[in-house]
């Protein structure tokens, strides 16, 4: 064997734990970016308010959401919840779900609604 062969070898040997992080094994990071598209895209239809106004069909998502269980999320997204949600499985892969959920476990709670006050509700007030 050539010392240049040798060389290559090596090379070879120590780039291939590198290719295979980045091949989908454990190391590689969610894209936040695709999964904030794919979370507007499909999820963000029933899970966010278009209107200040406007209200949701499905809860608003964070978090704190099934305890920040990142698995648990990705069990819902996959499957939905029945009567209620659809599965993702059949549209997206499970690279793009676990860009979903990691987007979601960037989102704050959402701020509780404000009771309205007695002059919104247009109730009359005994104090005046």
């Amino acid at each position: 064997m050539t010392r240049k062969t040798g060389v290559f070898l090596l090379a070879s040997l120590l780039a291939l734990p590198a290719f295979a992080q980045n091949a989908g094994g454990p190391a590689v990071k969610p894209d936040l970016a695709v999964g904030r598209q794919l979370y507007e895209q499909s999820c963000g239809v029933c899970h966010t308010k278009p209107l200040v106004t406007s209200g949701r069909f499905g809860p608003a998502l964070s978090k704190e959401n099934l305890g920040g269980q990142a698995d648990v999320m990705a069990e819902v997204i996959s499957n939905g919840v029945p009567q209620r949600m659809p599965g993702f499985k059949h549209q997206f892969n499970t690279t793009q779900i676990r860009a979903i959920v990691a987007y979601v476990q960037t989102l704050d709670p959402p701020l509780p609604d404000a009771k309205p006050t007695a002059r919104a509700t247009g109730e009359r007030r005994d104090d005046n």
